[in-house]
């Protein structure tokens, strides 16, 4: 064969080879790059019973990240911490949105435009954030940088409607929450709402109480299952949204298994919000718990604890119940449709200390391409 001939052969096999290449590279991008709307969608737009990856990976790398800071400081300063860790992570969220469609299309004009890779990821920046400081020649490179113009603006579009929908939800949130401190103390306790609401109102004009916090149960769970990252938000010094609702539902659960008044339907339907509540937020989470408890499962508040809480009430002047042992059964009966979700969703929060809820559990351990998986297959299997 002649060897010219053989050169432009190789030439011409390197050239193909080339353009694969740079389609493979152009297709792995363009996925990138669908894969980010697809999350930042889920995370903003979707309602309810999405559990998006990289949301995942991004709250949970930041938190491993604070987490050496977390184990040297002081209480007060660990809960400063904690407070911007959920305001943090969405910040980096929205900086993994953008840098990820930038390195997504990098390759698209990379393979379209003739660029080197320093331009082409110049080229990929420069049209996202709109600021067209440097372009490609071709015109259907240009195209491409319109689209990634196009889809910058949607993204900063999702965060001008996501942030306010956020800040809202707390808002909402945390109006009972600062209510529950007023009435039952910081950190809240059983026996401080029920002995103080007594001395107040009268336990028989609770009901108001019991209806107002339902309706705020229904509200946590759906914002909270449209917006996971709210668990996270925190309330302020020995404040916690979570103890105040295992406040609340210790409480209505003595009320209707230890008070001798009568019985209260609109308690019973509070605690049974509350418990469903719990449960849809845990589910965000992939947090195992029996859904259908047995009346006498073990619980994790001790007879002894129940019994300090009587005496308390009993001092207070409350009327209790003539059997004690019936009331504790009773009371382990309610206690055990919530006892698991809320120490787990008080394990993965790590709320101020308070009796009963956060004051017996440790902080679960965070592994972010592990729970990426996991998260993954639930996806799958639903």
């Amino acid at each position: 064969m002649d060897p010219l001939a053989a050169v432009d052969l190789a030439a011409e096999a390197a050239d193909v080879a080339m353009a694969g290449a740079s389609l493979v590279l152009a297709l792995l991008g363009l996925w990138l790059v669908v894969a980010v709307l697809l999350s930042a969608i889920r995370t903003v737009v979707v309602p309810r019973g999405e559990r998006p990856v990289l949301t995942s990976i991004v709250f949970l790398t930041v938190r491993r990240v604070m987490d050496p800071w977390l184990r040297r400081c002081t209480p007060a300063r660990r809960e400063r911490l904690l407070r911007r860790y959920a305001p943090l992570s969405l910040v980096a969220l929205a900086g993994s949105w953008g840098l990820l469609v930038i390195v997504g299309f990098t390759p698209v004009h990379w393979a379209m435009g003739e660029l080197n890779w320093i331009d082409a990821i110049q080229v990929s920046g420069s049209s996202l954030t709109t600021l067209g400081f440097i372009s490609a020649e071709p015109t259907p490179a240009r195209l491409v940088e319109v689209v990634e113009a196009f889809i910058g603006l949607g993204l900063v579009g999702l965060l001008i409607s996501f942030l306010p929908a956020i800040y809202a939800a707390y808002s909402q949130r945390e109006q009972l929450v600062a209510q529950m401190a007023s009435r039952a103390g910081e950190p809240p306790s059983v026996g401080t709402f029920l002995a103080r609401m007594q001395r107040i109102r009268g336990l028989i004009k609770l009901d108001d109480t019991w209806e107002a916090w339902e309706g705020w149960f229904a509200a946590i769970e759906e914002t909270h299952t449209s917006y996971p990252a709210l668990v996270y938000f925190r309330s302020g010094d020995d404040r916690s949204w979570l103890t105040a609702a295992g406040c609340l539902l210790d409480s209505g659960s003595v009320y209707l298994a230890a008070v001798d008044v009568p019985r209260s339907s609109a308690a019973a339907l509070c605690l049974r919000s509350g418990f469903l509540c719990l449960r849809e937020v845990a589910d965000q989470f992939l947090i195992p718990y029996d859904p259908d408890p047995a009346p006498d499962d073990p619980i994790s508040i001790t007879r002894a604890e129940f019994d300090a809480c009587w005496d308390e009430l009993a001092e207070a002047g409350l009327p209790m119940v003539a059997d004690r042992d019936q009331a504790w059964r009773d009371f382990a009966g309610w206690r055990v449709n919530y006892d698991t979700v809320l120490l787990s969703l008080c394990a993965l929060v790590e709320p101020p200390p308070a009796p009963w809820s956060s004051d017996r559990v440790h902080p679960v351990p965070r592994h972010p391409i592990r729970q990426a998986r996991a998260l993954r297959r639930a996806a799958r299997s639903t």
